[in-house]
């Protein structure tokens, strides 16, 4: 049951979202402006924000079982929960492009994708993980079969432990935005491809989500969640030292500049060609189900069909 279930109507509604990540990073400013700003008080809602606790599951998982309103995950996520017959459905698009990144460092002999071959890469080894490195890998030219997986579980490797040598000569996963710009190893020793500028499908990376019986019967409080939702990425985007002052409270234990610099190079993903915030494109949700059911990931590649809907975003775009 959500937590939302038992409501009194005198009383704001509570709701509970379940973010992406171990901890909020600046990819999460737009909630957390909305609710400083005061937008879904406004609203009648009373929101709490959270992340997971991996020893309990992603935030599909929180989500699925009815310990969240709503929560943040990858789109791929969605698609494989969906064809398993979860009631999981997304209704806004966070990011418009991809995140991940190959990473190495100069002595590594890695200078493109396909010299992976014969050397050794640390990832997650998730079944889209392995696809996404594979695809690359033979995009480039390369041989994806030569390509030695070290298993890195949820960490990222530093640059400093790709130079040092004895885990691995690059890695799979880290993000352009986030820990790219944490990481204090001098620029022209790095070696970086996001994966959308080698060959990766395109794709929403994050999505926003709710179960079906919620969008169904608790439509208004959806709505009204995606409407302050909504404006509070726009004000993130356009006020960012304002954004900035807000991301320092939640999670003050990170650099102050890379705290900027990450809401920076983050904040343009969050909107469409149009300027647009939240909707899915159908194109993108097409393309990438059926890069995943060529590679195994999905069974379908219909799975994306009814996955998501734009239809309970405001109807006019809050700027």
């Amino acid at each position: 049951m959500s937590i939302a279930a038992s409501h009194n109507p005198e009383q704001p509604r509570r709701l509970r979202v379940i973010l992406e990540y171990f901890h909020p990073w600046p990819n999460s400013a737009g909630f957390y402006v909305a609710r400083e700003r005061g937008w879904y008080a406004a609203a009648g809602l009373d929101v709490e924000l959270a992340t997971y606790d991996p020893g309990r599951g992603d935030s599909l998982a929180y989500l699925a079982r009815g310990e969240a309103d709503f929560a943040v995950f990858p789109s791929n996520r969605l698609l494989v929960r969906r064809e398993a017959g979860e009631q999981v459905l997304g209704i806004a698009a966070i990011n418009h492009r991809a995140m991940e990144t190959i990473a190495s460092v100069t002595g590594r002999g890695v200078q493109r994708p396909r010299d992976l071959a014969g050397r050794r890469l640390a990832m997650n080894p998730t079944p889209r993980g392995l696809a996404m490195v594979r695809h690359l890998v033979a995009a480039d030219g390369g041989d994806p079969d030569a390509v030695a997986i070290v298993d890195a579980g949820s960490r990222e490797l530093s640059f400093a432990e790709i130079a040092e040598g004895s885990v691995a000569d690059a890695s799979f996963g880290s993000y352009w935005a986030w820990e790219m710009v944490r990481d204090d190893f001098p620029e022209q020793r790095r070696v970086v491809w996001p994966v959308d500028t080698i060959g990766a499908p395109k794709y929403h990376s994050y999505l926003l989500g709710t179960t079906e019986d919620l969008a169904e019967f608790e439509t208004e409080h959806v709505q009204a969640f995606l409407a302050a939702t909504e404006r509070g990425f726009h004000d993130a985007a356009r006020d960012q030292e304002h954004a900035f002052s807000v991301l320092e409270q939640v999670i003050p234990y990170f650099d102050r500049q890379a705290l900027r610099d990450s809401l920076r190079l983050i904040a343009p993903t969050w909107f469409d060609a149009e300027g647009e915030w939240g909707r899915h494109s159908d194109e993108l949700m097409r393309g990438y189900a059926g890069w995943l059911a060529e590679h195994g990931v999905l069974r379908s590649a219909d799975a994306w069909s009814g996955a998501t809907t734009n239809a309970l975003l405001p109807r006019e775009t809050l700027r």
